[in-house]
């Protein structure tokens, strides 16, 4: 019964190693710190028994101490069995690159400990045969009694053999929607992104029907997302599609892949309105509502510069009566602050309170995405923009070479003035860098004003030259990409324009 010197050197060295090689998997693999703790404790508690084995042994307690002897053995093994199952599987083969499953783990270890009873209870003296024949009436009993338990064991090989569910893989099984974190012998682990963790017994999804989000053979991890949203009958379906799959496509909004394309739909009409689908494919299943959401953002941006709306269900027509009564008044209310815009633009200093207030009422509020792009270069927008909220960027783009940023636009920054007074095409193409609220003065407003004082011609042209100026300096004077032109030819262009010198 005592350990001779030579196996309690070997004992000694080998719980030596098991400690250092413990201490290296503690620090590498923190998912199983937990188990890897109460290994330890039941080696220790092994170890514990068998020191108590010799104390009875010392007391004359042979039987006892044989007993005792005998069983902390099957203890210690099964701990040493399970200790070192962790570091093979979770230590050392991901060192050379391989990832086994985890229910291979368990199979392993659990066959190991089995064998290990055998040993034991063959050194006890019984003989080969009789355990043979003892565990198959025992197996026959435990298999009946356990028969939901082997069926997940089973069911989990089975999902492992033919690869069915990996780890990382995303599934939905009827209102339950997460990612596989783990695939053990009696159940899969979900995390949702509500931050729970669900397990649900391999048996129920060997037998029921499961979806893999994004998974396809031989393609990227993406997954197809519908955003429904209404318009009104009153505008072509066929602008509708177009102007909302050109937006998705220029703004490229994180997540979703350009590949296969983003897409729009006309789907239904019903209530009165006509019923969309933008979909798009996601690449990040984890954030599939924040990127629903930037896409619904998108949406609505693009339907109100363009003059349209969201539509909600029409039963009456007294109903969109007091809409627009309800959106007249808002726009009312905010006079004040448009006024307040207008006031801070260098360009209108000239102008008289009243013709302020006329403009004020004329501004349209127009939003835009981060990565849209508000005007581009070489066209002829009759628009002045000022921007309110948000951040953008002008570039220019020389007929050889790369394209240069011009200057980044914030609050109070306006653009377009040159198309807006004189009808040439737009300098500059300037994109928005984050969230952009602005407004916008169209030419007719500026027309009744101008028509009514004419010598606001002059001055308008001063500061037209002005901002000709301000370019130059940005571009270091490189007259081959914005040529300035001088100021009686600007004063030409916006009294012919606006129809200054019809009359002459």
């Amino acid at each position: 019964m005592r350990f001779q010197p030579s196996e309690l050197q070997t004992l000694l060295y080998f719980l030596a190693s098991s400690f250092v090689l413990g201490c290296l998997l503690y620090y590498r693999v923190r998912t199983s710190r937990h188990r890897l703790f109460n290994s330890i404790l039941l080696l220790a508690f092994g170890c514990l028994g068998l020191y108590s084995s010799v104390l009875l042994e010392s007391y004359q307690l042979f039987n006892a101490a044989k007993a005792v002897h005998e069983t902390f053995m099957v203890v210690l093994g099964f701990a040493i069995i399970r200790y070192w199952g962790m570091l093979l599987f979770q230590l050392l083969a991901p060192l050379v690159r391989l990832k086994p499953p985890r229910i291979l783990e368990d199979l392993l270890e659990a066959i190991a400990m089995i064998g290990w009873v055998f040993y034991r209870l063959h050194l006890a003296g019984l003989q080969l045969g009789q355990l043979v024949t003892t565990s198959a009436v025992i197996t026959a009993v435990l298999a009946f009694a356990m028969q939901d338990t082997l069926g997940n064991i089973l069911a989990g090989l089975a999902l492992h053999l033919d690869n069915s569910i990996e780890q990382g893989d995303w599934i939905k099984l009827g209102d339950l929607t997460g990612r596989v974190v783990d695939l053990s012998w009696r159940a899969t682990r979900v995390e949702t992104r509500n931050g729970e963790t669900v397990m649900i017994p391999n048996g129920m999804l060997m037998k029921g029907q499961f979806q893999l989000l994004g998974k396809r053979v031989d393609k990227p991890l993406a997954w197809r997302r519908w955003v429904w949203f209404e318009v009104g009958l009153d505008t072509l379906p066929t602008q509708v599609m177009q102007l909302i799959e050109n937006a998705i496509r220029e703004a490229a909004p994180p997540n979703v892949a350009q590949d296969p394309p983003p897409s729009c739909l006309l789907m239904n009409v019903e209530k009165g309105n006509a019923r969309y689908a933008a979909r798009y494919w996601l690449t990040d299943i984890l954030n599939d509502d924040p990127t629903d959401s930037q896409i619904r953002t998108l949406i609505d941006a693009v339907l109100r510069r363009n003059s349209l709306r969201l539509a909600a269900p029409q039963y009456k027509v007294f109903v969109t009566q007091e809409n627009e009564r309800y959106f007249e008044g808002r726009h009312k209310q905010h006079t004040q602050e448009r006024l307040a815009v207008l006031q801070k633009l260098e360009l209108l200093t000239s102008l008289k309170e009243e013709e302020l207030h006329t403009l004020a009422d004329k501004l349209r509020f127009t939003p835009y995405v981060a990565g849209d792009v508000m005007i581009r270069q070489g066209e002829k927008v009759e628009w002045l923009y000022i921007i309110i909220k948000g951040d953008a960027e002008a570039w220019v783009q020389p007929t050889r070479g790369e394209r240069k940023l011009l200057t980044k636009l914030g609050p109070g920054s306006f653009f377009g003035e040159m198309g807006l007074m004189t009808g040439e095409a737009i300098r500059a193409t300037v994109v928005v860098s984050s969230n952009v609220e602005c407004y916008r003065i169209d030419k007719e407003s500026f027309q009744q004003i101008l028509l009514s004082r004419p010598e606001l011609a002059g001055v308008f042209s001063e500061v037209l030259v002005k901002r000709q100026a301000e370019e130059q300096i940005l571009l270091n004077d490189d007259n081959s990409i914005i040529p300035p032109v001088a100021r009686s030819e600007i004063l030409a262009k916006l009294q012919h324009f606006i129809g200054l010198n019809r009359g002459a």
